[in-house]
């Protein structure tokens, strides 16, 4: 079994998942006591947040790339970034390390190709639905990517920061961005990629009327494949 480098804390009420899904799967793979090998890295988001806001991405990118590094050392085979926004500092953390970054744009673009759909609905954080990081990477695996208009990106990002990161669920919240998805589905959206890894504690498959992509979930579990060299 592989070594998984977790670069966690972004939030941790994610990476908490990221961990509890990857011992699962590897337990489901290999029965018994087994669990997974891994390290982990945990930031202070607190710290990485303000360098968001304040759009030093090449510092926030230096803090990252030294936890990658990190992770190196200690024995990690690959790493896992457990957080999409963060994805648009990975040249940095690939440029820092000589094991590779498993992609969390890559691995929900084969799941999306795999199920024949062709045009998503994207909610994220504002960085995410706004900039080309991630929603490039998609459309170049020739998935059309639609995005909320920017009222509904502001209620998808704030309620991201302001309830979810800090471990918050509001059934108004949820009603909220069920109103979201119903407008990218009738924009033509034949799925919805849950693209920050904090959504899929409030979103879940019945909030939508169109199959649900939860990157923390499809991150994690290929991370699993990777670890076990499962093809």
């Amino acid at each position: 079994m592989k070594m998984i480098g977790l670069i966690g804390g972004m939030s941790w009420e994610s990476t908490a998942l990221y961990y509890r899904i990857i011992n699962e799967q590897v337990k489901q793979q290999l029965g018994g006591l087994h669990s997974a090998r891994s390290l982990m890295y945990s930031v202070d988001f607190q710290e990485i947040e303000k360098l968001q806001v304040a759009g030093e991405w090449q510092r926030a990118g230096e803090i990252l790339a030294e936890a990658a590094r990190s992770l190196e050392k200690g024995g990690a085979d690959f790493i896992v970034l457990c957080t999409n926004t963060m994805h648009k500092v990975a040249d940095q953390i690939t440029g820092a390390v000589a094991i590779p970054l498993l992609h969390i744009a890559d691995a929900t673009a084969q799941r999306i190709q795999s199920a024949g759909v062709k045009r998503v609905g994207l909610l994220a954080t504002a960085f995410t639905m706004e900039q080309e990081f991630y929603k490039g990477r998609l459309a170049q695996s020739g998935i059309d990517v639609l995005v909320p208009d920017a009222s509904g990106r502001k209620t998808v990002h704030d309620i991201i920061y302001q309830e979810l990161c800090l471990g918050i669920i509001r059934e108004s919240s949820r009603a909220r961005y069920r109103e979201v998805i119903a407008e990218l589905v009738a924009q033509g959206a034949e799925a919805i990629i849950l693209g920050c890894t904090e959504i899929t504690l409030l979103v879940k498959p019945e909030d939508a009327s169109v199959p649900l992509f939860d990157t923390t979930l499809i991150h994690a579990e290929d991370a699993v494949k990777l670890a076990l060299s499962i093809k």
